[in-house]
């Protein structure tokens, strides 16, 4: 048997394969799509091996569900968008059981709310925090409720075997013998079929190269697109044995898990000049994981308002000083209005989250100069109306002499501000019962001061030190 016709009866056991899941099985099934050349190949393949069926054996649902995390390379968000909507037109026109939906993370987990409204650090491969918000929750949110529809759903995924030793062992643990399905392992009610488990990457590309896209995309356009920003893609997430993007193109633009993006460098150096502010702002952001400038960029308190210090006396810098976030919105707003020149619809941060940001600031950040509309004003030369409290906060005028009264007597004003807050926020009720607990848990945080810290873990590295030397 020649390659050729080895590849074909491949492809025809795989349609084989799909179509007698779905007919075995009563569950609606959920394609994760992320765009890329195995997630295209495997919702391809599901397409063309149930058109085959009769129209009376293909009643269960296919959900095609792809996950927006709001930071997607622009380039790759106009190619999927385009997508989903070919899907639901065609399968409309031929009446096949697909229904492309665009997922999204919800407002208070997007990456610009946390990044800059809570100051989270910009991510590492130690501190990953962006993945679970941005990707697992908003697919894993969705298969829920379609679980609590139906009972039981089938999850298809473009992953192919020998990408993840660990999802490899997982998958195989799971495995319901005699069947081509496992049971999800995180999920509750839902199954995982992977159609291309045994495809090479070879294999995957002579498909989607011999077989035209049934709902009439350009899988050339997509060759195009990894040659021009090299081979690697971001499968779709439903959990943390997913293998992660790192310097993938089918990723978010902001990824700081790598030193350099070389994929969005290859775009640019390909033609696509206007993204030069994206890689920018990205190499500033990847620049503040540099120990050596945590100091003057970060808090030595974290958000619970704890210190940390290893045992070998190390001082683990925490969320970024609110100065810092002032800045990256001011960068963010840059960018965002240099990239609106090329398209005046270009949004990153958007008004909601801009929004959101600013309550932070001002309830968990206690930014009573209230900055964040000044700082859109000033960047984008625009003025809006911006939500605003009924009851009055204190402002400028008060943080300075705030200031003052601690400062004479030596006392952090950040706690004066949130010990102030506190009394704000139960001002009027008629029990305030509450405030007791509140005051007490500002109190237990470490308020000494970052010389007093500093000392402490100087003390446990010279302890640390002898004892090595014993």
């Amino acid at each position: 048997m020649s390659s050729a016709d080895s590849l074909r009866k491949k492809y025809r056991d795989s349609y084989e394969q799909i179509r007698q899941v779905y007919t075995d099985f009563p569950y609606p099934w959920l394609v994760g799509y992320s765009g890329g050349k195995d997630s295209t190949t495997t919702l391809q393949m599901i397409w063309y091996a149930l058109a085959e069926l009769p129209p009376e054996q293909r009643q269960k649902p296919v959900y095609v569900i792809s996950t927006d995390t709001l930071v997607e390379t622009p380039v790759i968000v106009d190619y999927i968008d385009e997508t989903l909507r070919r899907i639901n037109e065609r399968a409309s026109e031929h009446n096949l059981p697909f229904v492309a939906q665009k997922l999204a993370p919800v407002l208070d987990d997007t990456f610009w709310v946390n990044l800059i409204g809570r100051g989270y650090p910009a991510p590492n491969n130690v501190f990953r925090w962006c993945t679970e918000r941005l990707k697992i929750n908003p697919s894993n949110r969705f298969i829920l409720d379609k679980v609590a529809e139906h009972g039981e759903v089938i999850l298809a995924l473009g992953m192919r075997a020998g990408e993840s030793n660990r999802r490899d062992r997982v998958i195989k643990r799971h495995r319901v013998r005699g069947h081509q399905l496992s049971r999800h392992s995180r999920i509750p009610g839902a199954w995982v079929h992977m159609p291309i488990e045994h495809f090479s990457t070879n294999d995957v590309w002579n498909y989607l190269l011999s077989i035209p896209s049934p709902w009439g995309g350009d899988n050339r356009r997509l060759q195009a697109l990894y040659r021009s920003a090299q081979d690697g893609e971001c499968p779709m997430v439903v959990d943390d044995t997913t293998p992660p993007c790192g310097n993938s193109r089918f990723g978010c633009w902001v990824c700081t898990v790598v030193d350099r993006d070389q994929s969005m460098e290859a775009m640019i150096d390909s033609g696509e000049e206007w993204m030069i502010p994206l890689l920018e702002f990205r190499d500033w952001l990847a620049s503040t994981q540099d120990p050596a400038v945590k100091p003057e960029q970060r808090e030595y308190r974290g958000r619970n308002g704890r210190v940390r210090i290893t045992e070998r006396g190390k001082l683990l810098w925490r969320t970024y000083t609110p100065e810092v976030s002032k800045e990256m919105l001011r960068r963010l707003l840059k960018t965002q209005t240099e990239l609106q020149e090329h398209d005046p619809d270009f949004v990153l941060v958007s008004v909601e989250e801009l929004e959101e940001i600013r309550r932070l600031w001002l309830t968990e950040r206690w930014d009573w100069d209230d900055s964040l509309p000044r700082i859109y004003a000033e960047v984008t030369g625009l003025t809006r109306d911006w939500m605003h409290n009924d009851v009055s906060t204190p402002g400028r005028l008060e943080l300075d002499l705030l200031q003052r009264v601690a400062s004479n007597r030596n006392i952090p004003v950040r706690l004066l501000q949130e010990l102030l807050d506190a009394e704000w926020q139960f001002y009027g009720m008629r029990r305030r019962g509450l405030i007791h607990k509140t005051i007490e848990k500002t109190m237990s945080k470490d308020w000494r001061t970052l010389e007093e810290v500093e000392a402490e873990a100087a003390k446990i590295r010279r302890t640390s030190q002898v004892e090595e030397s014993i």
